[in-house]
């Protein structure tokens, strides 16, 4: 495999591509799942364990912020010691974390265990992108990208359901414990699929690890997070404006440090190339603001419905049904019409205005409803919303990666889903610290959750404006500027 990748030779040699797609797929799922199983359970939880309400905030930011941070670096620890090697490192230790989080006993360590699974997802994360580059010829890709999206989608909107069901369900007397224990069968099941299927693949272009530019990354991401979600309840004292501006002096000078280490033939975090990539760079602020109003309105979401309406965890899951079914379809429709090849941004940009649309219907139905309103009342808008996201999601991996060279696929893999992480990351700790602040104000229920809602539709709003940075389609620009 590594040989046909630094040789050029034809990657369909490769027999088990589609059984080696089905694993990492799997790994996107536990993923996936777990990065919104709590915007259902958050609230079972902190009735359980006690704290404050930035606990709900803290058990989606944790993982992601952790995931989101190491995501880079865990992309460069393919591509120096072999990318089955680090899925099969990174699912082991994800199971394991599982184990913790099922076993916690605080709210301080049930957040540790949380960023313990998000380390080690970012370890088994970016070695499925790279190895689906490498795996798949260039009149397969859009196939395995067209499998790729909707288990993305419905893994986000799905994993709300699955935990409203397992929490009520209270298997073995487990509780909400089990929405993480069930990542155990899930997890040897995939460590089982990689050792059979995955094949050996690295970069020869490798050396080693730029620990500077790790170190740089991560206190960029922790000064920016952790004041958005404590600030509230420390009531926002200056400390707070100082960290978050300071996290935008240390991406500065991380980019500087990285560009640097680049131009005197160092080995550094970011391969630095890729930001001249139209696709790449417009593909991350797109994906950034995507993310953070997708997340952060999940998180509210599930919140809301719960406490301000007083559905339990089984109804607040069902209540997201709608969104996961309408991206279920929306996948199916646009693949099978072949409109991710055909539209490419287009579809984004129409995707942005079906959900704008959609979770503005969410708004207007709380609006007349109030807090009688019923799952039935809000299905339609989340059924469109869920269509929207998946028009959105559909083409965007494919024409992100499009540019990317087979020894950029570590470095790119990892920014790119390290940008959505932060991004959801940021939708956990702004959004929700909104929410929450807006409570504290006095603001009803209803009234809080309209203007979370008003904010995530003018968020959805800027992604509209920020894909047009992208290329018009998934295809090399090169070839793009040849037509």
């Amino acid at each position: 495999m590594t040989h046909a990748a630094t040789t050029g030779a034809p990657a369909e040699l490769y027999r088990w591509r589609w059984p080696a797609l089905f694993v990492i797929l799997a790994a996107e799922v536990m993923d996936l799942a777990d990065a919104m199983i709590t915007t259902i359970a958050g609230p079972t939880i902190l009735a359980d364990l006690g704290g404050s309400s930035s606990l709900i905030q803290w058990l989606g930011a944790a993982y992601t912020m952790a995931l989101a941070v190491g995501l880079i670096t865990g992309g460069r620890l393919g591509d120096l010691y072999g990318r089955r090697r680090m899925f099969l490192v990174g699912a082991a230790g994800f199971t394991l974390g599982s184990l913790l989080c099922g076993l916690a006993f605080s709210p301080e360590t049930l957040v540790a265990a949380r960023v313990v699974q998000g380390l080690f997802g970012a370890v088994m994360l970016p070695q499925g992108l790279g190895l689906i580059k490498e795996m798949f010829p260039p009149k397969e890709m859009a196939a395995a990208m067209g499998a790729f999206g909707p288990v993305l989608g419905l893994s986000t909107v799905a994993g709300p359901v699955l935990a409203g069901w397992l929490v009520d369900a209270d298997l073995f007397g487990t509780g909400w414990r089990m929405i993480f224990l069930i990542n155990l069968p899930i997890g040897l099941l995939a460590i089982a699929g990689a050792l059979r299927f995955l094949p050996e693949s690295g970069s020869p272009h490798a050396s080693r690890l730029d620990l500077t530019g790790m170190g740089l990354v991560t206190g960029a991401s922790l000064l920016l997070i952790y004041p958005l979600v404590q600030g509230r309840e420390l009531d926002w004292p200056a400390w707070t404006f100082a960290s978050m501006a300071a996290s935008i002096a240390v991406f500065l000078l991380l980019a500087r440090h990285q560009s640097r280490k680049q131009r005197t033939g160092g080995d550094p975090l970011l391969v630095t190339t890729l930001f001249r990539k139209r696709a790449f760079s417009g593909g991350l602020i797109t994906g950034l603001v995507f993310f953070t109003a997708m997340i952060g309105f999940s998180l509210v979401f599930g919140v809301y419905v719960q406490i301000g309406l007083g559905y339990d965890p089984l109804k607040a899951g069902l209540a997201n049904l709608p969104n996961a079914v309408g991206t279920v379809l929306g996948f199916i429709v646009v693949n099978a019409a072949g409109l991710p090849r055909k539209a490419g941004r287009k579809l984004i940009h129409i995707g942005a205005i079906v959900m704008i649309a959609g979770v503005a219907g969410v708004g207007v139905t709380l609006g007349l409803a109030g807090v009688g309103v019923t799952p039935w009342q809000l299905a339609p808008a989340l059924l469109v919303t869920g269509a929207g996201m998946s028009m959105i999601m559909a083409p965007f991996f494919d024409i992100v990666l499009a540019a990317v060279e087979p020894h950029e696929s570590g470095s790119a893999s990892g920014v790119l889903t390290g940008v959505q992480q932060l991004g959801a990351a940021l939708g956990a700790a702004a959004i929700g610290t909104l929410f929450f602040g807006l409570l504290e104000r006095g603001r009803s229920f209803t009234d809080t959750m309209e203007v979370t809602i008003w904010v995530t539709s003018g968020l959805i709003a800027v992604t509209f404006l920020a894909a047009f940075l992208l290329p018009l389609r998934a295809r090399p620009e090169e070839e793009a500027a040849g037509h």
